[in-house]
This record gives structure tokens, sequence and C-alpha cells, in this order.
């Protein structure tokens, strides 16, 4: 409960503030293994920026157990994967379209195995609901490219992080302190 405190009282000044840019649509993933400890579930979560906006973001925990890191972050994959594609249809309609369209992952696996549509052995065990993503990759409807940890604003939504990094990721959200 402190922690909560001491971040609200640190975040009360923080705002989006949206202005000129380049009306570009990415989507950043990020999963931490096991973070919960009641149940080991990981906690995953989205970043879906506009203009370099946040306009859509969730963190929550997963809804099964995952057995390893590539397997955590593939099920958090898939998610704004289909929100991804939702704003893609939204923004058609607006008459704004990009070339491509890009997922950010920082886990190199996921990348591997969305893009390898072949039998793993070693992912047997992930759902068949998940791997819907390799057609969307196979189809080029959304590319996934690989983000240093450094560079993925959503670090501040899935692990615990210092004063720095958390700014970082107000910057890369588009949350700036508010001048009153």
């Amino acid at each position: 409960m402190k922690w909560i405190l001491q971040y609200l009282r640190g975040t009360s000044k923080v705002c989006f503030c949206f202005g000129p840019g380049q009306p570009v649509l990415d989507a950043y993933t990020d999963a931490n293994m096991s973070r919960g400890i009641d149940s080991s579930k990981s906690t995953c979560g989205y970043l879906m920026t506009f203009v370099g906006r946040a306009v859509s973001w969730q963190s929550k925990l997963q809804k099964c157990v995952a057995l390893s890191t590539t397997e955590a972050e593939y099920i958090a994959a898939a998610e704004p994967c289909k929100e991804l594609l939702w704003m893609v249809n939204f923004l058609e309609e607006l008459g704004l379209n990009q070339e491509r369209y890009v997922l950010y992952c920082d886990n190199e696996s996921v990348i591997h195995l969305a893009k390898n549509v072949t039998y793993h052995a070693q992912t047997k065990n992930i759902q068949r609901r998940y791997h819907w993503i390799c057609e969307v990759v196979e189809e080029n409807l959304v590319e996934l490219e690989k983000v240093h940890t450094d560079q993925n604003g959503l670090d501040m939504s899935t692990k615990n992080l210092p004063k720095s990094k958390i700014e970082a990721c107000h910057l890369k959200a588009g949350l700036v302190e508010s001048p009153m």
C-alpha cells in the first residue's frame, strides 16, 4: 500500500500531451514471469502508441500459468496483436493507412516462434489459441520486431523499476509533467 501511495504522490502531475507528429501506430508487449506470488501467474501487458502517445494499454495477470519465459511472453503477445488489428481497421476507416504495423517484443524466442509455424516439442504445452499469432505474422498483417528492454515503454506496467527507468517509460508513452 505504501508503494501505491508513493507512486500516486510522485505521478500526480503527470498527464498525456498530444501534439504534432507522424501518425504512426506502434505496439509494445511484455511479460514478467511469475510475479504473482499467490497464483504463480505471470504479469503481461501491452501499450499502443499513436503519434508517439499512448492510446491503449493493459496490464494484468495471465489466465494460465506459464512454464517458461518464452511461453509467458508468447501468451502476452496474443492480446496486443488482437488490439493492434482492431486499431488498424479503425484507422483505415478514418482513411489513415501506414505501410507496416509493428508489434515490438523484447524476447527473440517469441519472434522466432511466431515466424516458424512448424511443430516445436518444447512448446507443445502452449494452448492452441495463442498460436493464431503465427497466421497473423505469416499473412503480413503485423510484424514482430525485437526491441531492447530499455526502449520498451511497457516495462513500467509489468516490473518494479527504479525512478529513472519509470521516467524513460513515461516519455515513451507520451506522459509529461504538467506545468500546473
